[in-house]
Parts: C-alpha cells; structure tokens; sequence
C-alpha cells in the first residue's frame, strides 16, 4: 500500500480512538477558560479598598489588566511547533505534507516553502524516520481534535534544503556549513539526522517549559505524554547521530555547533548541551542538569531558536511569518 494510504488510515483509527476522550477534554477546555475568566473578574474585585483618610481627587491611569495565557493559548503553541515537526519528518519519510484537512484553523494558513523525500541508505535511520513521523502527525490530529474549533492554522513554513533555506540558514549560523554553503537536510541519512536534531531537542524544553502554564490536569497529562514521546525522539537521534560518529566524527562535531547556535539563540544561560560528555569516556544521550533533569525553555525562547533571532520579533527562521495564536513574540534574549 502507498505510504500516503497508509499514513492516512492510522491518523483515522487514532482519530476513532480518541473520540470519547475528545468531548471530555473539549469540556474541560472550556471549564478551564472560564475558571481564568473567573479568576481574572476576582482579581478586580474590591480587595483593593482605602481604609485611610480619603485623600484628595486626583485623575488616576486606568490600569492595565495582565493578558491571561488559557490553557488553549499553550496547546495552540504547541500546536504550531507539531506543525513545523510533522511536516518536515512527512516529507523525509514518505514524500509528502500533511493533507490539507489537517492544515486549516483560526489565524492566518499558510504553505510550505521546501520538503521531499529522503533517500536513505541505512534502513534503520529510515526506519526511524518513519516511525517519528507518524508520531508528529498524530500529535497534529490529537491537539487539532482536542482544541476544536479553536485549533490554529498551519502558519507558513520554511523546511528548505536550498540556499535560501532556515535549515542552511542555522547551518551557517552554527557553522556546519561555510556562510556561502548550503545544508539540505533530504540529502544524506547523516544531514536528515543533523536537521532532525535541530528540533527535538527544542520539542522537549518546549513541553517541559509550558508544562507550568497548564492549569487542565488533563491536559497536563495528555502534554506530559507528548512530551515523552519527544524525549523518546531526542535520545534517538542523538543515539545515532552519537553512533555514526564513531567513524564520522564530523556529526560530533557538528552536533555540538548546533547545540551552541541554540544556546547563542536563547539567552545568556548555559541550557543547551550536545552529544559529547566531559568526560570522553561517556556519551551525553541525554542533556541534564547537575540533578539528571532536563531543562526547560520559555516560550519566548524557544521563539529566538526557530525564528532564528536572538531580539524578540514575531517571524522568521523556520516561520517566516510568525507562529498563529496569541503566544507568538520571541524573547529579547540579546
């Protein structure tokens, strides 16, 4: 069978599954919305009341409330990320993009710049690629299923292996490429390794970074899944990226440049770490802190690394015209 067809049918029995867990979780959306709401008129309540002598009148600035992020702000995040996933790891493994049904929503839709096939050699990186890629198209189904009809857009995306590309636009930031060489992440299994490489890592800090905004347990939950799925993700592509280095020590190599571009990306804190440990006798599989805990990134952060832009801004890099939804400026991590 095609591997569209089949690419299809389990997004369909996924979609079947989840069907009574869909209503539950629509409602709890809107439970949560409105207990915010609630939450934000309590706030402007009478807490603030003058118990001194009543001082003369004078004209005062009306206040400006502080915008409440829902918990749909955060999945929609999410949401647009999964997008940036899913599309890259389709084309690479079968060829084509997400289908259309699963591109529409509220904010602006866009198209994608760039994607095709891989041609792998090994068929255990192929195996790989499949595989993650059926798990980033279910997340699109799950949180566009779970979000409704206010699920966002696919905004426009930018996964080009061309010169005028993000990827080889990161690759020269990072230098992995020279800043007139081009990094086209379909050309090789090493450089689709590299280019994957780019974003689970990000997928992960990005989970654990919202997780503190989710006030739904159920939603906190459902992320806490996805967000082990990407971990599951990362620690395999740094496996094997770790692995093909024995001979070719240059994926290394430039594993570590791609983990110092992030961090030069994300503020002046030391998050990022690449596949190589201090201690050479070790691999380092998986980036901790001094605790064995992975470490996490604001939304505005993970912002500066897909825009590729260290100033808050709203767009490029990876999303040439920014993220759709509320949660859409990068940090001003300069």
């Amino acid at each position: 069978m095609h591997d569209t067809d089949t690419l299809l049918q389990v997004l369909e029995i996924s979609d079947r599954r989840r069907a009574e867990r869909r209503d539950f979780m629509r409602t709890a959306a809107k439970v949560s919305i409105a207990a915010g709401g609630l939450s934000l008129l309590a706030a402007c309540g009478d807490n603030d009341k003058w118990d001194g002598p009543s001082p003369t009148p004078t004209p005062s600035p009306t206040p400006t409330p502080t915008p409440t992020v829902t918990d749909a702000d955060v999945l929609n995040f999410a949401l647009n990320l999964e997008y940036l996933e899913a599309q890259f790891y389709s084309f690479a493994a079968f060829g084509a993009g997400l289908p259309a049904s699963m591109q529409t929503g509220t904010g602006t839709q866009g198209a994608v710049t760039g994607g095709r096939a891989v041609n792998f050699v090994d068929p255990v990186v192929r195996a790989y690629a499949r595989e993650i890629a059926f798990d980033e198209l279910a997340h699109v189904n799950f949180l566009r299923t779970q979000l409704g009809a206010s699920a966002v857009a696919q905004p426009a995306l930018n996964i080009s292996g061309d010169a005028n590309g993000a990827f080889t636009a990161a690759a020269r930031a990072a230098g992995v490429v020279p800043m007139t060489g081009t990094f086209d992440p379909y050309s090789s299994d090493e450089f689709f390794l590299l280019g994957a490489f780019i974003f689970e890592d990000v997928g992960v800090t990005a989970y654990k970074g919202a997780s503190i905004l989710l006030t739904n347990k159920t939603y906190l939950e459902a992320a806490a899944g996805i967000l082990a799925a990407e971990a599951y993700h990362a620690g395999l592509v740094r496996t094997v990226l770790y692995a093909k280095g024995v001979s070719t020590t240059s994926l290394r190599t430039a594993a570590g440049q791609i983990s110092d571009a992030r961090d030069s990306l994300d503020g002046p804190s030391d998050l990022d770490q690449g596949i190589l440990a201090t201690d050479l006798t070790m691999s380092n599989i998986v980036p901790t802190d001094g605790n064995g805990i992975a470490f996490s990134r604001t939304a505005g952060q993970v912002l500066n690394i897909v825009y590729l832009n260290k100033a808050a801004t709203v767009g490029g890099g990876f999303f040439p015209n920014g993220v759709n939804g509320t949660i859409r400026t990068s940090a001003a991590s300069g």
